[in-house]
């Protein structure tokens, strides 16, 4: 890789602009994954809420609030859960469980497979060891200015 500028340069860069930069190339690479199979970021997420559930599916109101979380959402949500009922990959019964389809379980099947594959892109080159510390300065910086992110 052909880097802009020496240790001693890449040292002055600014951190806000590379970690947007970063930000938006993966986010970009990932969503165009999920395009390929129909899909935005928020019915994924919420499809992936339910891959673990077992037959008896998962309170809606808990696959909320764990997305509403960590993802900064509000009550967008609500609507992306309606659409993912109305295109029959996801059931709601009248205990407001919900539940993947068939069809909800295939989707999810064939995107995360290409999502896989668009986050093997993404860490091409990079060492397990380089990834990890990578986070590491990036969960330091976030706490030395009293942001919060949220992590598995």
């Amino acid at each position: 890789m052909d880097y802009s500028h020496d240790d001693a340069g890449l040292a002055r860069q600014p951190i806000g602009y590379w970690a947007w930069a970063a930000h938006d190339a993966a986010v970009t690479h990932i969503r165009a994954a999920l395009a390929e199979h129909t899909l935005t970021q928020p019915p994924w997420w919420v499809l992936n809420q339910l891959t673990d559930a077992d037959e008896k599916g998962r309170p809606r109101a808990d696959v909320v609030a764990t997305l509403r979380g960590y993802l900064n959402m509000g009550d967008a949500l609500e609507p992306e859960i309606d659409t993912l009922i109305v295109r029959g990959l996801v059931t709601q019964d009248p205990a407001t469980r919900l539940r993947l389809t068939p069809e909800g379980h295939e989707l999810h099947a064939a995107a995360a497979e290409r999502v896989g594959r668009a986050l093997a892109d993404i860490h091409a080159g990079v060492t397990d060891e380089e990834y990890v510390a990578t986070l590491k300065v990036l969960q330091r910086m976030i706490h030395n200015v009293g942001g919060k992110a949220w992590h598995h």
